[in-house]
């Protein structure tokens, strides 16, 4: 079973200068797959993944990630999305067959940068051209691993009572089993 940390810190812009702009690991302004991907590899494995290769399964909005450790399979993770990808990855969980340690779901086909808040031909289509300079900029800001900001390692210490606290198990880990099916009116039908 694997517990997975998330900590959201919601910073003042004005604290944040023109330099400070930073992004995290990856080659997208996507979500942090490759992240936790290499930093649980590290922590519960002692491998050191430089990068990653992922694979497109049914479609390129829906690829997963896995290492493997003497011929077998430890990690899996997936990243999903679009709404077609996210109904079908609920309905492999109602049935059990969805065998991933960590998913990586955004609602955009294509990821945040393709979103629909992002500028589109005048006929409402994705713009292409648009899409691959961000994606270069985007690549071109410096890389800052989140252990390493000064802002989350003060929350940490003030807030959360060191690394490794019970504050910390208690306010960002979490740990999932299966529980009753109950129905009720206001369940979501897929």
């Amino acid at each position: 079973e694997f517990i997975f940390s998330f900590l959201f810190c919601f910073l003042r812009f004005d604290d944040i200068k023109e330099g400070d702009v930073v992004r995290h690991d990856g080659k997208r302004s996507d979500g942090y797959l490759e992240h936790i991907f290499k930093h649980a590899a590290k922590e519960l494995f002692g491998m050191d993944v430089k990068e990653i290769t992922y694979k497109a399964l049914k479609n390129k909005d829906f690829q997963e990630v896995t290492l493997e450790k003497d011929g077998e399979t430890v990690l899996r993770f997936a990243a999903a999305y679009g709404f077609r990808n996210i109904q079908n990855m609920v309905l492999k969980l109602k049935k059990g067959k969805f065998l991933y340690h960590f998913v990586e779901v955004l609602a955009c086909p294509g990821g945040c940068l393709n979103g629909k808040g992002q500028a589109q031909t005048e006929d409402g289509k994705p713009d292409r051209a648009l899409l691959a300079q961000m994606e270069e900029v985007y690549a071109a800001i410096p890389v800052r691993l989140p252990e390493t900001n000064l802002h989350v390692q003060k929350v940490y210490q003030d807030w959360l009572q060191g690394m490794d606290s019970e504050k910390v198990q208690e306010t960002l880990h979490t740990t999932y089993s299966a529980g009753n099916q109950t129905t009720s009116s206001l369940d979501i039908k897929w």
